[in-house]
């Protein structure tokens, strides 16, 4: 037995409540990050509650079904383990912000970055803000997080098609543990989504959910 399945076991007995803080109805939730510099923080506004609802649906994970919402400087932020930022445009954090991303992040949080196409360049940037001498790498496609539940062994989905360039996974590392995820060329959220926002084929969907799933997970076993 691998030792990802003996802690996913051991997950799925425990109180969920032994493994995060409280947060909202007492549930585990994903909080989605507010931030200035003019770019939607706010789209795909129906994808969160859709992977929320599909993590409830297929694991026994005691989820809330809302999502929350959250800027770096409310004092909130320490409340949530699982932030979810996106959007199209510009992406900027004050001093401030920087400050407590790096300590949220350092102190055994979790982000995953979606491109939602057009934050790349000013989400890279302010992220070199928060670890001047950390960079993204690669992550393998024998990688725990595209197997942890379904198994991906191309990695990413592809859902949009952006750039044409092939979706990639990289990651930011305190020591061995996975403290921010980004999806780059592939756009989940987009995926996530209600299907006929998008007109994407069911199969898409699917992938999408469960790759989220997966990110999901595996920020649990962190």
């Amino acid at each position: 037995m691998t030792k990802i399945v003996r802690t996913l076991i051991i997950i799925w007995m425990l109180p969920i409540s032994c493994l995060f803080t409280q947060q909202t109805d007492n549930l585990i939730t994903i909080c989605r990050v507010k931030y200035s510099g003019g770019g939607d923080w706010y789209s795909d506004p129906s994808s969160l509650p859709n992977l929320l609802k599909f993590i409830k649906n297929n694991t026994n994970i005691a989820i809330a079904q809302e999502e929350a919402r959250v800027s770096v400087e409310d004092e909130e932020l320490f409340n949530f383990h699982y932030l979810y930022i996106t959007g199209h445009g510009n992406i900027r954090f004050s001093e401030k912000e920087i400050i407590r991303l790096r300590s949220f992040l350092l102190g055994g949080g979790f982000l995953h970055a979606d491109d939602n196409y057009g934050m790349d360049k000013s989400f890279r940037r302010e992220m070199k803000r928060v670890f001047p001498n950390k960079e993204w790498l690669e992550l393998p496609f024998d990688h725990p997080i595209y197997h942890v539940l379904y198994n991906f062994p191309k990695g990413l989905p592809k859902i949009h098609e952006h750039d044409g360039k092939p979706p990639q996974g990289f990651g930011l590392f305190d020591g061995d543990r996975l403290m921010a995820f980004y999806t780059y060329e592939c756009d989940l959220g987009d995926g996530w989504e209600d299907p006929d926002v998008h007109k994407d084929p069911i199969e898409k969907h699917q992938a999408a959910l469960k790759m989220g799933t997966n990110i999901f997970i595996y920020a649990l076993l962190q």
